[in-house]
């Protein structure tokens, strides 16, 4: 029988009561099982973590020794069980190391998806798929009306623009994949890269996914039009406003983040409605529970077929 408190959000985030952990907590708690290292997915100061091995190293990057007392690294399909729970970490397709959580109580599978995506990304592994009872599944672009373009097109737009770009674009997972596609479908271009995305660049290269040729940014570099493209963090990207001789961009699936309306780059690292749906095809669930955003378009398009929660 399927649970319906299995998963809660209390004050401190999602809860499972059941084997006594959280899920991406939004404070630091005793037991934290972590989806994947943005920050809005992974707080410092956990007692315990099971997380990826790249999910913990990001981590650490990021927090030093506040990451956790306890970081707890697991593989792919390496199950192991907290308080009766058997959990597993199943390739997410988001990040480097992004996870969805499978758990398996009471002969009950629930499927967390975390931040999820179904666009190739030769950054991280791709997304994988099992069979579950209970869907939960982020719902931040779950809106018929909203599809994400090839981002092979997408980046192929830099070809037209023969000056120099600055790129803004989160540190850690964008960045990453942007560097790949412009080397692959623009590579007239030079990429330079902020020195706060070269620790994160470190990491992926270790790990056997190189996003290619770049280098560090330096100020007399792009005094010359050479076709330079800037890649640096949203917090960069706006305090370089008035920055004149450059293309502005900035590289996300919302349009509210999109600097002007004659030069867009919409690349989502998240799913859109038809993603959702072939997700909900592929696992097969007799519920969905949706977080991260509206769920009531899915309710309304799946009518009585699929009962779906909304969690948030």
């Amino acid at each position: 029988m399927i649970l319906d408190d299995f998963l809660y959000f209390n004050e401190i985030g999602l809860y499972c009561k059941y084997g006594d952990f959280y899920i991406d907590p939004q404070q630091p708690v005793k037991t934290a099982v972590i989806s994947h290292a943005h920050a809005d997915h992974s707080v410092a100061g956990n007692n315990e973590v099971y997380c990826t091995e790249a999910t913990a190293a990001f981590m650490k990057l990021r927090y030093g020794k506040n990451a956790a007392k306890a970081l707890n690294i697991s593989a792919y399909h390496q199950a192991f069980d907290l308080g009766g729970v058997k959990i597993t970490f199943i390739s997410a397709g988001h990040i480097l190391g992004s996870a969805q959580i499978l758990m398996e109580y009471n002969d009950i599978k629930y499927l967390y998806t975390g931040d999820y995506k179904l666009q190739l990304d030769n950054t991280c592994e791709p997304t994988e798929w099992v069979k579950t009872d209970v869907l939960i599944t982020e719902s931040t672009f779950a809106n018929p009306g909203i599809t994400h373009p090839d981002p092979v097109t997408e980046i192929q737009k830099l070809n037209d623009i023969k000056i120099n770009i600055l790129l803004g674009a989160y540190s850690l997972g964008k960045s990453q994949r942007l560097i790949k596609l412009i080397n692959e479908h623009a590579p007239q271009k030079t990429i330079l890269v902020h020195h706060r995305i070269m620790p994160i660049n470190a990491i992926y290269e270790k790990m056997g996914f190189s996003p290619g040729k770049y280098q560090v940014y330096g100020r007399k570099l792009m005094k010359n039009q050479l076709e330079y493209v800037y890649i640096v963090p949203p917090f960069t990207f706006d305090s370089y406003i008035g920055a004149t001789g450059v293309k502005r961009l900035f590289a996300s699936g919302w349009k509210n983040l999109q600097v002007n309306q004659n030069d867009t780059l919409y690349i989502s690292d998240h799913a859109d409605w038809n993603d959702i749906l072939q997700a909900i095809e592929y696992t097969q669930p007799q519920q969905v529970w949706t977080l991260h955003g509206d769920g009531s378009y899915l309710r309304k398009h799946f009518g009585d077929a699929i009962i779906v929660k909304l969690l948030n």
